[in-house]
């Protein structure tokens, strides 16, 4: 098994961050430091350890939901004293961030221990429905609707064909509703200032088959056994 993927299902980090942490020299195997990606191990019975903590995988995997308040940092860990996620959820599971929310963004976060899923429903290439809902600081003209559609140019390049849509019972453009299928540091915020527009506040309401619905804001939950079900058919289905 590669040490990426293992550190990821012994609830450690994502393979990507996961990766990270291996470049940093904090992971050993067998005593010894390991920084080369790609590294393999047999999983039964090579001793890997993290900040010299030997790691299984005896634990079984978790999934939780939090309706995320603003000003919470996406993160398990922060070296600035700011409130982080994790803060919410009560201190008895090892899990992770599956993406991230900026700081001021509210709205749906998954939480588990399993990087094989955290991997597939925040990898580009897998292109998972994220839909957020966005207050502009003006109405949103429709020529300015198809531009974003089709795709803005950005620092980090030209963002993928999206749509944008009013929610149910608003009849405002200030309000709307964008479904994307990228991660984009801060995309959507990105997308709109580019065409002059200022996001008062900007909340993520469906991340593939989840919802916040009827999960009040700064709570949690744990998935049901059909919204598992449902996502590891999503990490499933998807070719690689």
């Amino acid at each position: 098994m590669r040490l990426n993927k293992y550190l990821a299902k012994a609830g450690i980090a994502s393979r990507r961050k996961s990766d990270e942490l291996i470049r940093q020299g904090k992971i050993t195997v067998n005593g010894v430091v390991i920084t080369a990606l790609g590294y393999s191990i047999d999983e039964n019975t090579d001793e890997v350890k993290y900040n010299g903590k030997i790691l299984s995988l005896s634990e079984p995997p978790v999934y939780i939901l939090l309706n995320k308040p603003a000003g919470y940092v996406t993160t398990v860990k922060d070296g600035w004293g700011r409130n982080v996620v994790t803060d919410l959820i009560p201190d008895m599971h090892r899990i992770f961030p599956v993406g991230r929310l900026d700081k001021d963004t509210e709205g749906l976060l998954l939480l588990t221990n399993d990087g094989n899923i955290c991997y597939r429903l925040t990898h580009p290439k897998f292109e998972v429905e994220k839909v957020y809902q966005v207050t502009l600081n003006k109405e949103l003209i429709a020529e300015d609707k198809m531009k974003i559609e089709s795709g803005v140019m950005l620092e980090s390049g030209v963002t993928a064909p999206c749509e944008i849509r009013l929610p149910k019972n608003v009849s405002t453009s200030t309000i709307v509703n964008i479904s994307i299928h990228e991660g984009k540091k801060r995309q959507v915020r990105e997308m709109f200032k580019a065409l002059g527009y200022r996001v008062i506040r900007l909340v993520r309401i469906k991340f593939a088959n989840l919802t916040t619905e009827n999960l009040p804001v700064g709570k949690w939950r744990y998935l049901t056994n059909k919204e598992i079900e449902h996502l590891t058919q999503i990490s499933t289905d998807v070719s690689v």
